[in-house]
């Protein structure tokens, strides 16, 4: 017999496992693990600029022009919208009806960029701006940038925002794991996620607005957005615990952090994912929840009813199923316990 056949495990534990398990095992976990690659790899590799909005302003022959050259260069990068002047450029980022500008209205093309909103797609239209300022361009004067919507000074790149989108998603998992595990009683249940969905926001954006400097705008309002999001991933994820017990949490975990989290867009921008995977992402809490911070922290609120109105939406969503749950749980506890009343009252 070979060393290998030794089993450490005391011989009162059973038999060794089967080859034939170990393999399955093996390929359970190589399967897993190219789902992660791909989950989290996949969006990033194939990143891209795609439809785009970028506003042009400035008089329709100019900004005609610009919208012909910037589709010759890079076909579906962009969705142009034309607006007379500046000052409806600057609303239309203000209002995160677009990315950024393509400003001639002064005569001398200015790229305005809003690096708030997505410092990926900044990025992208500074890149521009100097293919607008390339010699020999005849249309296209020399090109200026101009910041409108920074980040904070401390995290100029928004890496603290894009990191923070994963703990957010992880903070309402194990909500509701832990109060699945510990703690008797839905009404307990429920109130203890509400209230770590509180205290959680709270904690979270103290710590990254006062302590990494990655938001501005007011803690409140911040605060008040990351505990929707973790409200909306927490009770969704009681919800599918309650109607299908503990594999509920794991599957819903599974779709948040395989399929929501990549797809979120936090780390670009929903436009940047390939294919039709950023609409996806913004219908996802993930999604939901880092674009509704970004609105809070940077905008003033602009651009926040859809996500809002996306979180709410899986928050009931996750109440009804919770409810449905409830109920059913307290009718199984009914009939068990006139069963046992009725087996006690039977004469011997």
């Amino acid at each position: 017999m070979s060393v290998l056949d030794v089993d450490p495990v005391p011989a009162t534990k059973g038999a060794p496992t089967p080859w034939a398990q170990v393999a399955a095992v093996v390929v359970l976990l190589t399967v897993a693990v190219g789902v992660l690659l791909t989950a989290f790899g996949l969006p990033a590799v194939r990143s891209s600029v795609h439809a785009v909005p970028i506003a042009l302003a400035g008089p329709s022959v100019a900004t005609d022009r610009i919208a012909a050259a910037l589709e010759e260069r890079r076909p579906g990068a962009f969705e142009t919208l034309a607006v007379p002047d500046t000052a409806a450029a600057e609303a239309a980022i203000v209002d995160r009806e677009v990315y950024g500008a393509i400003d001639v209205s002064g005569g001398r093309p200015e790229v305005v960029v809003a690096t708030a909103a997505s410092p990926a797609v900044a990025q992208t239209l500074q890149a521009l701006a100097a293919g607008l300022a390339a010699p020999g361009e005849a249309t296209a004067p020399s090109a200026t940038v101009r910041e409108l919507v920074p980040l904070p000074a401390a995290d100029p790149r928004g890496i603290g925002l894009a990191a923070g989108s994963l703990p957010l998603v992880i903070g309402g998992v194990l909500a509701a794991v832990v109060l699945t595990l510990r703690v008797r009683g839905a009404a307990r249940r429920l109130v203890g996620a509400l209230a770590f969905a509180m205290t959680g926001g709270l904690a979270l954006v103290a710590i990254l607005q006062f302590w990494f400097g990655s938001l501005g705008g007011d803690y409140w309002t911040n605060a008040g957005a990351v505990a929707l999001s973790v409200a909306a991933t927490a009770l969704i994820l009681l919800g599918l615990e309650a109607v299908m017990g503990l594999p509920g949490i794991g599957l819903g975990a599974a779709v948040l952090l395989l399929v929501g989290n990549p797809l979120s867009g936090s780390a670009s921008a929903p436009e940047m994912l390939p294919g039709w995977s950023g609409t996806l992402g913004r219908l996802l809490p993930p999604g939901a929840g880092a674009s509704l911070l970004r609105s809070t922290a940077f905008f003033d609120g602009a651009g926040a009813t859809q996500p809002v109105l996306v979180l709410l939406a899986w928050f009931s969503l996750g109440l009804v199923l919770f409810a449905v749950g409830a109920v059913r749980s307290g009718r199984a506890r009914l009939t068990v316990a006139r069963r046992e009343s009725t087996v006690t009252a039977a004469p011997v």
